[in-house]
């Protein structure tokens, strides 16, 4: 069974780090165009906020306007795993985050995804 799942949330004070772990177990993260995705505290109804992707042919990564040039997406294949390195944490960057793998697509639209982890937490709060 192909999985996906989250590691390395927490709690980090504003202007601090930290690493998201998004490892594959059942398949290879080849098969899969990887996508962050979080979910604000406080959202009801809403879809999942794209935060980031990274393209697994091209190599390409996409980021949202609110994290570019602070969160770093980055893939290690001998572990099987995709990375998100959030730097200079903000207090709305406080959400439930999810990793999501597409197989045909590469976009900011959570549709279209064909499985999902099961999500960790970030905290951001002085």
């Amino acid at each position: 069974q192909e999985q996906l799942v989250e590691s390395g949330g927490g709690w980090e004070p504003p202007g601090g780090s930290l690493r998201l772990s998004c490892a594959a177990s059942g398949s290879t993260l080849d098969n899969y165009n990887i996508h962050w995705f979080r979910r604000p505290p406080v959202s009801p109804g809403k879809e999942p906020e794209f935060v980031a992707a990274l393209d697994r042919n091209r190599g390409i990564a996409d980021y949202a306007d609110s994290v570019k040039g602070r969160f770093i997406i980055s893939r290690d294949n001998a572990k099987n795993t995709v990375y998100l390195q959030m730097n200079s944490l903000k207090l709305e960057d406080t959400a439930f985050y999810y990793c999501a793998g597409k197989r045909l697509y590469f976009s900011r639209n959570p549709a279209a995804t064909d499985i999902w982890g099961q999500g960790t937490q970030v905290t951001v709060s002085s």
